[in-house]
């Protein structure tokens, strides 16, 4: 549907954990010039829960992340052909973490890709 239809963006579920639009979709839109709205930046919330009270790698201080929700946040804007990330939550402690992420380092491809192995899935 890229290829065929004249798409201003379009929305798919992208996450530390689930990374599978990066392969395929996120190259195609960029190339096409269609914007990438993120949806489901957490994996559905999953992640979040699985990672629990892990403390966060040294690294998270570099990027300027003071919890786990941060991390992920700036993960998903990394990939060049993301243009905006819509995480959801109801909770306003969650909101104010989510919102604090947009602060800070975003870092480039290459920055995760050596930390890929250090985060918990």
């Amino acid at each position: 549907m890229l290829r065929t239809e004249p798409l201003d963006f379009v929305q798919v579920d992208y996450a530390f954990d689930d990374r599978e639009a990066g392969r395929r979709i996120l190259p195609l839109a960029a190339d096409l010039g269609i914007a990438v709205v993120v949806n489901r930046p957490f994996g559905g919330g999953g992640l979040p829960k699985r990672i629990g009270d892990r403390p966060l790698p040294a690294w998270a201080a570099e990027i300027g992340a003071t919890g786990w929700a941060q991390v992920l946040l700036k993960f998903v804007p990394s990939h060049p052909a993301v243009t905006c990330v819509i995480p959801g939550t109801a909770d306003p402690r969650h909101m104010a973490e989510n919102v604090a992420a947009g602060c800070g380092l975003l870092r480039d491809p290459t920055f995760w890709s050596s930390r890929v192995d250090t985060m918990p899935t």
